[in-house]
């Protein structure tokens, strides 16, 4: 049984979802058409079709975006359910959508499918048809003769992630009253979310070998669930198997519980779905009056806040830069204030023993004067000696 290693989100109790394909063209005239009658007849409360959806990437050049339509109901009278339908583009002959719907409370399997409160619950509009296999949600599929076929339409049935596929094989080819199909006789919750494929008495073989790689086989005579992909965590193969389904129009209630268990496990939400039912969420724009009072309340309280925190910010800077401020005046203060100290010399002072040394020099070069010599000494005679004889 295939198994994903990455957690996602589980399907939510309150959530109903389904994915499928209308063939053909007009697919958002039909629906607009079938909205408009439901709120004539106080069905439906009000429905929207938004101009642009934000969530939505923004389409390529030339290509157009995905139409969005919602709608708002109440479910037993006082719940409140709100669905949105999404178009894709028309491509190869006709549109894929995807429905989910969320209610106040959790998701009755009695409740209206939302799936006709946007179609119209007609055999002959062929909106019904599986995405993954292009089968038809509210009749029988028969599985093709070729082997190939039936191995990879089986395949494809498997990996599916949207819808619940249901394999019955037919011990022997049943009347009229086997052609019932099992979506009529399951609750409204079901009848739009279930795929039934029949398999032929001689094509047992063909189709366990099919359902190998999924853990799962087909009893003869009986029928099996398939867990789909990802598989949900509870899944057992031999608690949604069932050995024997008479298909002489009696109701298959083996069959019926195990679809109806099936439905109630905890299951991972496509990647698709998550963001869908953020979308759903988040961008709901088909509010009632009180909604939208309580939105402008929150908005101006978020206002109000924001506002509140700048006013604080700014109050915090100026006591900053009033504090700042104030310790500048007592810097300036206590420097003013501080007794003048000694003014600086112009020279520095000489030092004693300067002096004296430069008086001992001077005393050595008077010291170091020559004496004159002999000659000189004899043609110089001092003051006061008597006059030599002739």
């Amino acid at each position: 049984m295939p198994t994903s290693s990455t957690a996602r989100p589980t399907h939510p109790p309150t959530l109903w979802a389904a994915r499928g394909r209308h063939v053909g063209s007009a697919a958002e005239d039909t629906v607009r058409h079938r909205l408009r009658r439901l709120k004539d007849d106080h069905v439906v409360d009000d429905f929207l079709e938004p101009p642009d959806d934000p969530a939505a990437e923004p389409p390529s050049a030339g290509t157009p975006g995905p139409r969005i339509l919602e709608a708002r109901w109440k479910a037993a009278g006082t719940v409140t359910v709100r669905a949105r339908l999404i178009l894709e583009p028309a491509s190869a002959g006709g549109q894929e959508w995807t429905l989910l719907a969320e209610a106040e409370e959790a998701w009755d399997l009695a409740w209206p499918s939302p799936a006709t409160v946007f179609w119209p619950d007609d055999p002959d509009v062929t909106w019904d048809r599986d995405a993954a296999t292009g089968l038809r949600l509210r009749g029988i599929n028969t599985l093709p003769d070729d082997d190939k076929a039936v191995r990879r339409l089986l395949k494809e049935a498997g990996r599916s992630p949207w819808n619940i596929h249901v394999v019955v094989h037919e011990a022997m080819t049943p009347d009229h009253r086997g052609r019932v199909p099992l979506a009529q006789r399951l609750p409204p919750g079901l009848r739009h979310r279930v795929v039934e494929h029949r398999a032929a008495p001689q094509q047992l073989r063909v189709v366990n070998w099919a359902l190998e790689d999924f853990g799962v086989q087909v009893p003869r005579g009986g029928a099996v669930v398939l867990p789909g992909t990802p598989a949900p965590p509870d899944y057992a193969a031999g608690d949604f198997s069932v050995r024997t389904v008479f298909l002489d129009g009696s109701e298959p209630t083996a069959l019926i519980a195990a679809v109806t268990s099936f439905a109630a496990l905890p299951r991972p939400l496509p990647d698709d779905a998550v963001a869908a039912l953020a979308s759903l969420r988040e961008d709901w724009r088909l509010l009632t009056l009180e909604e939208e009072l309580e939105r402008e309340r929150k908005l101006v309280k978020m206002y109000a806040e924001a506002l509140e925190a700048m006013t604080q910010s700014r109050d915090l800077y100026r006591e900053a830069a009033e504090r700042a401020a104030e310790a500048l005046a007592v810097y300036r203060e206590s420097a003013a204030a501080a007794p003048a100290g000694p003014p600086p010399s112009q020279a520095p002072p000489a030092s004693p023993l300067r002096g004296l040394t430069r008086t001992l020099e001077r005393f050595r070069g008077s010291a170091r004067t020559p004496r004159p010599d002999a000659a000189d000494r004899g043609t110089t005679e001092p003051p006061g000696s008597p006059a030599g004889e002739d």
